[in-house]
């Protein structure tokens, strides 16, 4: 089990509403999946073939497709809008929780220091710089992708910079699941490693993309590193957790 409770209540205090940006994108994000077909509780969709149908032409509709995303034509601007659409759009109730959970934890703290309109325009900046970069290094794929990971990636990348010493339980697997406490930069730099070598044997077809992971960590790093290096650096009040799912 993954405990981030009190990692919660520490990122927002002194907040007096909360970190309303991350909980606003969560809401969209559940909203959006229990009323699309992907979820399989809107009866509106129906069931069996019609079902599977329905949720193609929603990812189609709603997600970038790399091929058609790199050969828009002049003027025309829908293509070029997925990938705004995509981060609120996901695969299965796990790809959703996931993103989610990672979300929750590492969001509050990023956007209490950053501020909401700027924490705002730092998320979408960061998934929509992913989606395109992981889309110009597949650019003949058909192949759909969804989901905020790259945008919440940047959120990781920022959180590495803004808040290194804070400590995060984590649970490996190779180490039995026991939950260990290490600083922030340790277990980031090691989920950072982690997609590198995925992204290696990682192709344009169904799966996790993990350039997008890497693109997206890379720059919320970089933005965070050029907005507040010169800021003067805050200690985590609280510890934050991560868990070994991947966003």
């Amino acid at each position: 089990m993954i405990s981030w409770q009190g990692a919660a209540r520490g990122a927002v205090r002194g907040a007096v509403t909360g970190p309303a940006v991350t909980y606003g994108v969560m809401a969209v994000c559940c909203a959006v999946f229990v009323l699309s077909p992907v979820s399989g509780l809107n009866p509106v969709y129906g069931t069996g073939d019609t079902l599977l149908a329905a949720q193609s032409a929603y990812f189609e509709r709603w997600g970038v497709i790399p091929a058609e995303l790199l050969s828009t034509s002049p003027g025309t601007l829908d293509p070029l809008l997925t990938p705004l659409t995509a981060l609120f759009v996901h695969g299965s109730w796990l790809h959703l929780l996931g993103n989610m959970l990672f979300l929750y934890v590492f969001g509050a703290m990023a956007e209490e220091r950053m501020g909401r309109r700027e924490f705002a325009l730092f998320y979408v900046g960061c998934g929509y710089l992913a989606l395109l970069a992981y889309a110009a290094a597949n650019a003949d794929s058909e192949q759909t992708l969804v989901g905020g990971s790259g945008a919440i990636s940047g959120v990781l990348g920022a959180f590495l910079f803004l808040f290194p010493k804070a400590r995060v339980t984590s649970l490996f697997p190779f180490l039995f699941f026991l939950p260990l406490r290490f600083p922030a930069w340790i277990v980031l730099i090691f989920w950072f490693v982690l997609q590198w070598l995925a992204a290696q044997g990682a192709g344009s077809g169904p799966g996790v993309a993990y350039l997008a992971h890497l693109v997206g960590f890379g720059a919320g790093f970089v933005y965070a590193w050029g907005r507040f290096r010169h800021a003067t650096r805050v200690k985590a009040p609280a510890a934050a957790t991560e868990g070994e799912s991947q966003p």
